[in-house]
């Protein structure tokens, strides 16, 4: 089980195909939506936030999200549409992509470079 909150949408298969709704899912409102393509063997993020939340879907492809809240380091790989990953503000993140990945990303927030952090925690001393 993850630390991190990741979302299993509902999604409707039959012989036609899958249908996976987004609707009354998520804990906010997206009022940014946009996604990432064409970024094989690719990392991009390397940042957090001081007050936006988002909500990232793989609908092709997988991609790994290396997460570090400061407490908790953990690699979630998407690789479903239906599996949805809730990125809180403190979450420092970053997004390696495979050659076919597709990344929805659904913003809590406009786009706002001010509010970025973009120095990651530092990692813990260990015994």
């Amino acid at each position: 089980m993850s630390h991190f909150a990741l979302l299993n949408l509902p999604t409707f298969a039959d012989p036609r195909g899958s249908l996976t709704v987004l609707e009354n899912a998520l804990p906010f409102t997206a009022v940014r939506t946009y996604w990432i393509y064409g970024a094989s063997g690719q990392t991009r993020g390397g940042h957090r936030h001081t007050h936006t939340r988002q909500a990232l879907v793989a609908l092709a492809g997988s991609v790994s999200m290396y997460m570090n809240d400061g407490i908790t380091e953990e690699t979630i790989v998407l690789d479903h549409p239906s599996k949805c990953l809730l990125v809180e503000p403190k979450d420092w993140h970053t997004m390696t992509f495979d050659g076919s990945a597709v990344l929805l990303v659904m913003s809590s927030h406009r786009y706002d470079r001010s509010e970025y952090i973009d120095t990651p925690y530092e990692r813990a001393a260990h015994d």
